[in-house]
Protein backbone atom coordinates (compact mmCIF):
# COMPACT_ATOMS: atom_id res chain seq x y z
CA UNK A 1 0.00 0.00 0.00
CA UNK A 2 1.40 2.91 -1.19
CA UNK A 3 0.90 6.70 0.94
CA UNK A 4 -0.95 7.91 -1.76
CA UNK A 5 -3.77 5.67 -1.43
CA UNK A 6 -3.69 5.65 1.98
CA UNK A 7 -3.96 9.17 2.13
CA UNK A 8 -6.32 9.74 -0.81
CA UNK A 9 -9.95 9.27 1.42
CA UNK A 10 -8.61 11.84 4.16
CA UNK A 11 -6.12 14.61 2.58
CA UNK A 12 -7.39 18.13 3.38
CA UNK A 13 -8.22 20.16 0.54
CA UNK A 14 -6.49 23.52 0.02
CA UNK A 15 -7.60 26.68 1.75
CA UNK A 16 -8.62 27.71 -1.60
CA UNK A 17 -10.75 24.79 -2.26
CA UNK A 18 -11.87 24.24 1.51
CA UNK A 19 -13.56 27.89 1.15
CA UNK A 20 -15.07 27.45 -2.92
CA UNK A 21 -16.45 23.48 -0.92
CA UNK A 22 -17.88 25.81 1.69
CA UNK A 23 -19.96 27.81 -0.25
CA UNK A 24 -21.12 25.16 -3.16
CA UNK A 25 -23.67 23.15 -0.81
CA UNK A 26 -26.76 23.65 -3.68
CA UNK A 27 -30.37 24.32 -1.92
CA UNK A 28 -31.30 20.93 0.01
CA UNK A 29 -34.58 20.03 -2.27
CA UNK A 30 -35.29 16.99 -0.37
CA UNK A 31 -36.36 19.29 2.26
CA UNK A 32 -39.32 20.66 1.08
CA UNK A 33 -40.07 16.89 0.41
CA UNK A 34 -39.34 15.82 3.71
CA UNK A 35 -41.63 18.89 5.42
CA UNK A 36 -44.20 17.99 2.80
CA UNK A 37 -44.67 14.10 4.38
CA UNK A 38 -45.54 15.83 7.66
CA UNK A 39 -49.11 16.50 6.37
CA UNK A 40 -48.75 13.62 4.01
CA UNK A 41 -46.68 10.34 5.45
CA UNK A 42 -46.43 8.58 2.03
CA UNK A 43 -44.06 11.61 0.62
CA UNK A 44 -41.11 10.12 3.09
CA UNK A 45 -40.87 7.14 0.36
CA UNK A 46 -39.06 9.25 -1.72
CA UNK A 47 -36.54 10.25 1.10
CA UNK A 48 -35.77 6.75 2.32
CA UNK A 49 -35.20 5.22 -1.39
CA UNK A 50 -33.25 8.04 -1.72
CA UNK A 51 -30.74 8.08 0.60
CA UNK A 52 -31.35 4.48 2.53
CA UNK A 53 -28.59 2.85 0.35
CA UNK A 54 -26.46 5.01 1.19
CA UNK A 55 -26.97 5.40 4.93
CA UNK A 56 -27.04 1.32 4.65
CA UNK A 57 -23.08 1.45 2.98
CA UNK A 58 -21.85 3.68 5.31
CA UNK A 59 -22.79 1.50 8.41
CA UNK A 60 -21.82 -1.53 6.98
CA UNK A 61 -18.24 -0.32 6.38
CA UNK A 62 -18.23 1.01 9.62
CA UNK A 63 -19.57 -1.95 11.38
CA UNK A 64 -20.43 -4.57 9.39
CA UNK A 65 -23.32 -5.46 7.01
CA UNK A 66 -25.35 -7.58 9.63
CA UNK A 67 -25.51 -4.28 11.95
CA UNK A 68 -26.34 -1.96 9.02
CA UNK A 69 -29.39 -3.52 8.65
CA UNK A 70 -30.61 -2.91 11.58
CA UNK A 71 -29.25 0.63 12.71
CA UNK A 72 -30.06 1.83 8.89
CA UNK A 73 -33.67 0.74 9.34
CA UNK A 74 -33.96 2.38 12.47
CA UNK A 75 -32.02 5.15 11.07
CA UNK A 76 -35.02 6.19 9.17
CA UNK A 77 -37.64 4.78 12.05
CA UNK A 78 -36.69 7.65 13.70
CA UNK A 79 -36.37 9.78 11.07
CA UNK A 80 -39.77 9.37 9.97
CA UNK A 81 -40.89 9.80 13.56
CA UNK A 82 -38.91 13.19 13.96
CA UNK A 83 -39.69 14.50 10.72
CA UNK A 84 -41.51 17.37 11.82
CA UNK A 85 -38.90 18.70 13.44
CA UNK A 86 -36.31 19.26 11.27
CA UNK A 87 -36.01 22.73 9.17
CA UNK A 88 -35.20 22.95 5.93
CA UNK A 89 -33.66 26.39 6.22
CA UNK A 90 -30.84 25.40 8.94
CA UNK A 91 -30.38 21.75 7.78
CA UNK A 92 -29.83 19.09 4.88
CA UNK A 93 -31.58 16.17 4.44
CA UNK A 94 -28.49 13.95 4.13
CA UNK A 95 -26.74 15.66 6.49
CA UNK A 96 -29.56 14.73 8.92
CA UNK A 97 -29.87 11.41 8.05
CA UNK A 98 -26.23 10.84 8.64
CA UNK A 99 -26.38 12.55 11.84
CA UNK A 100 -28.93 9.95 12.94
CA UNK A 101 -26.74 7.39 12.11
CA UNK A 102 -23.87 8.40 13.38
CA UNK A 103 -25.74 8.77 17.22
CA UNK A 104 -26.74 4.83 16.98
CA UNK A 105 -23.10 3.93 15.35
CA UNK A 106 -21.61 5.62 18.81
CA UNK A 107 -23.80 2.64 20.62
CA UNK A 108 -21.46 0.63 18.78
CA UNK A 109 -18.02 2.42 19.55
CA UNK A 110 -16.47 -0.14 21.60
CA UNK A 111 -17.17 -3.11 18.65
CA UNK A 112 -16.11 -0.95 16.32
CA UNK A 113 -12.68 -0.01 17.59
CA UNK A 114 -12.07 -3.72 18.36
CA UNK A 115 -12.96 -4.56 14.49
CA UNK A 116 -10.03 -1.95 14.00
CA UNK A 117 -7.66 -3.48 16.32
CA UNK A 118 -7.97 -6.83 14.65
CA UNK A 119 -8.23 -5.85 11.88
CA UNK A 120 -4.70 -4.27 12.02
CA UNK A 121 -3.61 -7.74 13.06
CA UNK A 122 -4.43 -9.33 9.76
CA UNK A 123 -2.16 -9.95 6.51
CA UNK A 124 -2.33 -7.21 4.00
CA UNK A 125 -5.24 -7.38 1.96
CA UNK A 126 -5.74 -8.63 -1.98
CA UNK A 127 -5.37 -5.55 -3.67
CA UNK A 128 -8.96 -4.14 -5.30
CA UNK A 129 -9.48 -3.70 -9.08
CA UNK A 130 -9.57 -0.21 -9.29
CA UNK A 131 -8.50 3.00 -8.11
CA UNK A 132 -11.56 3.72 -6.44
CA UNK A 133 -12.23 0.42 -5.15
CA UNK A 134 -8.44 0.56 -3.45
CA UNK A 135 -9.30 3.97 -1.50
CA UNK A 136 -12.68 3.07 -0.12
CA UNK A 137 -10.77 -0.55 0.80
CA UNK A 138 -8.31 1.63 2.42
CA UNK A 139 -11.03 2.87 5.49
CA UNK A 140 -12.64 -0.45 5.88
CA UNK A 141 -12.20 -3.11 8.30
CA UNK A 142 -11.79 -5.30 5.99
CA UNK A 143 -9.60 -3.95 3.83
CA UNK A 144 -7.48 -1.87 5.75
CA UNK A 145 -3.80 -2.22 6.12
CA UNK A 146 -2.56 -3.23 9.44
CA UNK A 147 -0.96 -0.13 10.08
CA UNK A 148 -3.87 2.15 8.69
CA UNK A 149 -6.61 0.37 10.93
CA UNK A 150 -4.30 0.53 13.72
CA UNK A 151 -4.29 4.20 13.10
CA UNK A 152 -8.01 4.58 13.49
CA UNK A 153 -8.21 2.50 16.20
CA UNK A 154 -6.23 4.98 18.03
CA UNK A 155 -7.77 7.93 16.93
CA UNK A 156 -9.95 10.03 19.20
CA UNK A 157 -13.49 8.72 18.51
CA UNK A 158 -14.96 12.39 17.81
CA UNK A 159 -11.88 12.96 15.25
CA UNK A 160 -12.44 9.70 13.91
CA UNK A 161 -16.05 9.69 13.39
CA UNK A 162 -15.26 13.23 11.31
CA UNK A 163 -13.06 11.38 9.37
CA UNK A 164 -15.17 8.24 8.00
CA UNK A 165 -18.46 11.19 7.52
CA UNK A 166 -15.88 12.60 4.91
CA UNK A 167 -14.37 9.20 3.94
CA UNK A 168 -16.93 7.10 3.73
CA UNK A 169 -20.42 9.02 3.73
CA UNK A 170 -18.41 11.58 0.65
CA UNK A 171 -19.71 14.67 3.33
CA UNK A 172 -18.79 17.82 2.43
CA UNK A 173 -17.74 19.92 5.92
CA UNK A 174 -20.59 21.48 6.10
CA UNK A 175 -22.78 18.29 5.88
CA UNK A 176 -20.31 16.86 8.70
CA UNK A 177 -20.96 20.13 10.66
CA UNK A 178 -24.79 19.91 10.68
CA UNK A 179 -24.38 15.91 10.90
CA UNK A 180 -22.72 16.33 14.36
CA UNK A 181 -24.29 19.79 14.89
CA UNK A 182 -20.59 21.32 15.37
CA UNK A 183 -18.78 24.41 13.92
CA UNK A 184 -17.16 23.78 10.23
CA UNK A 185 -13.99 25.13 12.11
CA UNK A 186 -14.15 22.60 14.46
CA UNK A 187 -14.77 19.79 11.61
CA UNK A 188 -11.73 20.99 9.79
CA UNK A 189 -9.18 20.80 13.16
CA UNK A 190 -10.72 17.60 13.95
CA UNK A 191 -10.22 16.13 10.81
CA UNK A 192 -6.35 17.50 10.53
CA UNK A 193 -5.77 16.12 13.32
CA UNK A 194 -7.06 12.71 11.51
CA UNK A 195 -4.87 13.21 8.90
CA UNK A 196 -2.34 13.38 11.49
CA UNK A 197 -2.26 10.36 12.54
CA UNK A 198 -3.25 8.31 9.84
CA UNK A 199 0.13 10.47 8.04
CA UNK A 200 2.20 9.09 10.82
CA UNK A 201 1.04 5.86 10.40
CA UNK A 202 1.06 4.80 7.34
CA UNK A 203 3.61 6.82 5.79
CA UNK A 204 7.40 5.87 4.43
CA UNK A 205 9.11 8.95 6.03
CA UNK A 206 11.98 8.02 3.03
CA UNK A 207 9.08 8.42 0.74
CA UNK A 208 7.05 11.68 2.41
CA UNK A 209 7.76 14.77 0.48
CA UNK A 210 6.70 16.62 3.22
Amino acid sequence: MTPEVALAAVTLPSHRQRALRRDAVPADDDGWELEASVQEPERFAAIFDRYFGQVHAYVARRLGSDVADDLAAETFLIAFRQRARFDRRSGVVRAWLYGIATNLIRRHRRDEVRAWRAAAKLPLPVPAATHEDRVAAQVTAQGASPELAAALAKLNAKDREVLLLVALGQLTYDEVAAALGIAYGTVCSRLSRARRVVRAAVTNPAEDPA
